[in-house]
């Protein structure tokens, strides 16, 4: 083997080595969702509370508000205020509506929480997983906005806090609902 070869075969390895590398070390939040900018999945499922069936579908031409979470999901606990205060910052635009996904829970325990955490909106049954199957979904807490035109435009993984929560709606959501253009992020 020549030289040339043995240096390229070295140089090779070394790039495998730091692709490699930076995919074990990296962070898969900030792995950008291929699901920006596409229509957002349809679904339905009945309610936590009510057992009411809800889809997607029913709030066609609306900004949508996702928030898949779990009665067991630490981070949901940590979240769940801040996720009250959104609700309350937009509730009253009709123009708005927010959901949250109930994703791998026993249905006492999900009734449990929202009562001792509280709700003041409307909460899907993921029953078999397909919801969170469909949206790429591998953890809670995991929020979607979704515009009037029914595509998603932004993701986040992990609680809507702080200055996520500041960004979320100051530079998502509002723009939607005024119907000017959004920084379309993921986390």
């Amino acid at each position: 083997m020549s030289k040339g070869w043995q240096l390229t075969l070295i140089l090779c390895l070394l790039g495998l080595f730091a692709l490699f590398y930076q995919g074990l070390w990296g962070d898969p939040r900030h792995i950008p969702t291929v699901l920006i900018e596409t229509d957002a999945p349809n679904f339905e499922g009945p309610d936590v509370e009510t057992g009411q069936t809800i889809s997607l579908e029913q709030f066609k031409g609306k900004v949508v508000l996702l928030n898949f979470w779990a009665s067991w999901c630490y981070e949901c606990k940590v979240e769940h205020e801040s996720i009250l205060q959104l609700h309350q910052l937009f509730k009253d635009n009709p123009e708005f509506v927010m959901l949250g996904v109930n994703y791998q829970d026993e249905l006492p325990d999900a009734q449990k929480y929202l009562k001792e955490y509280g709700s003041t909106f409307s909460h899907v049954r993921d029953l078999k997983g397909q919801l969170a199957i469909d949206y790429g979904v591998y953890g809670v807490p995991e929020t979607f906005v979704i515009d009037q035109q029914g595509k998603i435009r932004h993701k986040w993984v992990g609680p809507i806090t702080g200055e996520v929560y500041t960004n979320i709606t100051q530079k998502v959501i509002a723009p939607l609902l005024k119907a000017q253009p959004t920084t379309t992020t993921t986390s």
